[in-house]
């Protein structure tokens, strides 16, 4: 039997304090000795393939100085930023040696990450990720130190900076559900200031996608996972079932678990306008985030994930306190009023994380035909549905161990040579930018090959 989720908040807690990002030598070999042993519990014994030479070639023009890199990574998974990291740094060199590459120094990247992360990361995270160089920033708070420690990063160097356009995990790999166009207008003020301070060589976005693909082991643990959700759903495991079309019991655990939810926030559909699943999930979630705002007392203003991203913060600042000094200090009704509403604000969370999740997850079902990545990447987004109608979060996602790792990238998008259109029309120029970057990543999923 899954177990319910029980709140890991007892307590609230004194605000995370980061030092400054820093490059530390005995953190990288910290990570060597310890980082293959984390991927392998992550991702089993997969094969990593670099395609392409656009990766090599923009980090041998960023390590010389020629160029400025900004690497934009696709996140639809949650552990690219530590299939990279360790690649940089552990096999970027040798690869790039064959294809008779030489880099002038040793290859590593800065990778940008939300400030939540070091709160619920522990603190090994919060002990490797600054001593990596690895800068924090906020969501949806101002934070003008954050942007300008980027900034100074990108165009000082000396190494590439990394960061996710679709600002978090979006659960899908080839499609892509949405980008923030904050990559595009960071590169254009970091290329305007390396202008400005008469800096001749460009600055480039180099797009980079990661593909897993699954072998026979893979489609076993994806039927191994199917069931447990159908164990939770509770429809039975007879051999009756084995009878049922792939397609059709994906559909049954999602319907089952779109009505749960529906019921859990009092929807009722309106049958006969026979509704999508799509839009009856784009309901819950939209009920959902509101239910959240309500329960904060927030006003539901603006777009999606502004508010989303607003209602993340309210709930992490009330758990970790950015605004109370010292604990010990203060009187303990006003200390149990804080602990109070420490616990619900995970309470509330719980809200927002279905709401998060459950806009990425309208998109079609597989067959037993679709491509087996397609179909694994599926069931794990529908045990995520599961997971999060019951309190989970992203950190109880399941894995399915890949038989290879694919990273790919496309040509570099020089953004210095789009300067004059920036000056002329910014808003123009950000969305341009940001279509040719989606183009790039749709050329990238369309070269993955096996």
């Amino acid at each position: 039997m899954y177990k319910l989720h029980k709140t890991p908040i007892k307590r609230a807690l004194p605000d995370v304090k980061l030092p400054e990002p820093r490059i530390s030598r005995r953190v990288f070999f910290i990570l060597w000795l310890l980082s293959k042993a984390y991927l392998r519990i992550m991702f089993g014994f997969a094969k990593i393939v670099p395609q392409g030479d656009e990766l090599f070639n923009a980090f041998k023009r960023a390590l010389s100085g020629e160029s400025r890199c900004i690497i934009a990574f696709r996140h639809p998974n949650g552990g690219e930023p530590q299939i990279l990291g360790w690649f940089f740094l552990f096999r970027l060199k040798s690869f790039a040696a064959k294809k008779g590459i030489r880099f002038s120094k040793r290859p590593h990247a800065l990778f940008v990450y939300g400030y939540e992360v070091a709160r619920w990361g522990g603190a090994l995270v919060r002990y490797i990720l600054p001593n990596m160089g690895a800068m924090p920033i906020y969501h949806a708070k101002m934070d003008s130190k954050g942007m300008a420690r980027i900034n100074k990063a990108i165009t000082e160097g000396p190494y590439p900076v990394a960061l996710a356009p679709e600002g978090q995990v979006s659960y899908t790999t080839d499609s892509i559900p949405r980008l923030e166009n904050g990559i595009i207008r960071l590169s254009f003020q970091a290329a305007q200031t390396m202008a400005d301070n008469g800096m001749s060589c460009p600055l480039e976005i180099l797009p980079v996608s990661i593909h897993f693909r699954y072998g026979k082991s893979g489609e076993k643990s994806m039927e191994k996972l199917l069931q447990k959700i159908e164990k939770l759903c509770g429809f039975s495991l007879g051999f009756s079932r084995k009878n049922i079309a792939f397609e059709k019991r994906l559909e049954q655990c999602r319907e089952y678990l779109l009505r749960i939810n529906e019921e859990r926030y009092n929807i009722k559909s309106d049958t006969s306008l026979d509704p999508s699943f799509n839009d009856r999930l784009e309901n819950v979630v939209n009920t959902a985030l509101e239910t959240a705002e309500r329960m904060l007392g927030i006003k539901s203003d603006g777009e999606f994930f502004s508010r989303l991203y607003k209602v993340r913060q309210i709930c992490w600042d009330k758990i970790y306190l950015p605004q109370v000094d010292n604990l010990n200090s203060v009187t303990p009704v006003n200390r149990n009023m804080l602990d109070i509403g420490a616990v619900e604000a995970w309470y509330i969370s719980r809200h927002q994380e279905l709401a998060d999740f459950g806009w990425y997850f309208r998109c079609p079902l597989p067959t037993q035909e679709t491509a087996l990545h397609n179909k694994v990447e599926y069931v794990q987004n529908l045990w995520d549905f599961a997971n999060r109608t019951m309190g989970g979060a992203l950190a109880d996602r399941k894995n399915i161990f890949p038989k290879k790792i694919i990273i790919q990238s496309a040509a570099p998008i020089n953004l210095s040579e789009r300067l004059k259109e920036y000056k002329e029309d910014k808003k123009s120029a950000i969305a341009t930018g940001l279509a040719d970057l989606e183009k790039a990543y749709l050329d990238c999923i369309e070269k993955a090959t096996d």
